[in-house]
This record gives structure tokens, sequence and C-alpha cells, in this order.
């Protein structure tokens, strides 16, 4: 599988061929959204289950109306019989409590990590970032 890069998205490549991680630099558009929606369903087509980690602690925000997209609604409900681990460093407050509350509701263990938390993080997902 090639390496996603698209605007304020990055690819961090990992050592385990199933775990997935971006980091996030800045605010997150449409066409990044649709982009990254495209490529984990295309991930999720190769691999019944993958677990994911976002590093946000340069996350300044999205356009809401980014969710309403196609692919991205796929992709989202693909995730809850794909993602077995969902980890997010660094996410703004509002973010880590949702996703604290989402975990109690759905099937994918989902959890937010402090920044000073990233190597907890990566054991939580079960993988170690590598240089591109």
């Amino acid at each position: 599988m090639t390496h996603f890069a698209h605007g304020p998205i990055q690819q961090i490549p990992t050592d385990t061929e199933t775990v997935f991680a971006f980091q996030i630099h800045g605010h997150i558009d449409d066409d990044a959204s649709e982009a990254l929606a495209e490529f984990m369903n295309g991930v999720f087509d190769q691999h019944p289950k993958v677990n994911m980690l976002l590093e946000m602690t340069k996350f300044t925000g999205s356009d809401w109306d980014s969710m309403l997209d196609g692919d991205v609604i796929k992709s989202r409900f693909r995730s809850l019989q794909h993602v077995a681990r969902y980890a997010v460093v660094g996410a703004p407050d509002r973010a880590a409590k949702m996703i604290a509350l989402m975990d109690k509701i759905i099937p994918v263990d989902a959890r937010a990590f402090d920044t000073d938390e990233i190597n907890a993080a990566w054991d939580f997902v079960g993988a170690r970032p590598i240089a591109a």
C-alpha cells in the first residue's frame, strides 16, 4: 500500500502492517477528509482488522461539512467493523471526552492520550513509528 499524505494529514510509517498512524498539522478541509476516507476504505478492503493512531498535537480544527461526504460516512461506518483499537494523542479536550464516551458505546477500543503519553498510545496500538 502506498504512503498517505494529503494537506495537513501525513501518514506515520509503522513497524506493523496492520497499524495505521497519522499526524495532523493544521486545519482539515473537505479534500483532506475525503482523501483520508478513501485511503482507509482501501485499507479496510485489504485488512479485516487494523489499529489506528492519530497524533493531533498541532491540529487546529476541521470543516464541519467534511463529515457529510459519502466516502467519509462510508469509512466511519466501516471503521466500526474493521478498527480494533483507536488511539488519539493530543486531542482537544472536547474531542477526548467524546472519544471516552464513544468507547463505551461502539465496538472499537478507543482511547485518548495526552501528548506526554505518546509511548503509551503506541503500546496500545501495538506498533512503533519507523523512519520513512
